[in-house]
């Protein structure tokens, strides 16, 4: 299993973190993303849906915010705000 533990990035104040896509399978739209710190960690679709995109391409930069558990709760490209 994926690593969800809570990293420094997720500090108080700093709501949003950042990292690559690593996985995605367009048919669950789950994935998981490798953050700037080398943690992989896993995301679900709602997570994905959350985010308002339609398709992620590994490789691609992506922000996300993560709730107190370490869970993605929203997850986006770089370049578009967090909802």
């Amino acid at each position: 299993m994926y690593k969800q533990s809570v990293t420094s990035a997720d500090a108080p104040g700093k709501p949003e973190v950042q990292g690559t896509a690593r996985v995605f399978d367009p048919a669950t739209r789950s994935g998981t993303v490798l953050l700037d710190d080398g943690t992989e960690v896993a995301f679900d679709g709602a997570a994905f849906d959350a985010g308002g995109l339609r398709l992620l391409r590994v490789g691609q930069r992506v922000k996300m915010r993560r709730d107190e558990a370490g869970r993605i709760v929203v997850l986006t490209l770089v370049t578009l705000p967090l909802p």
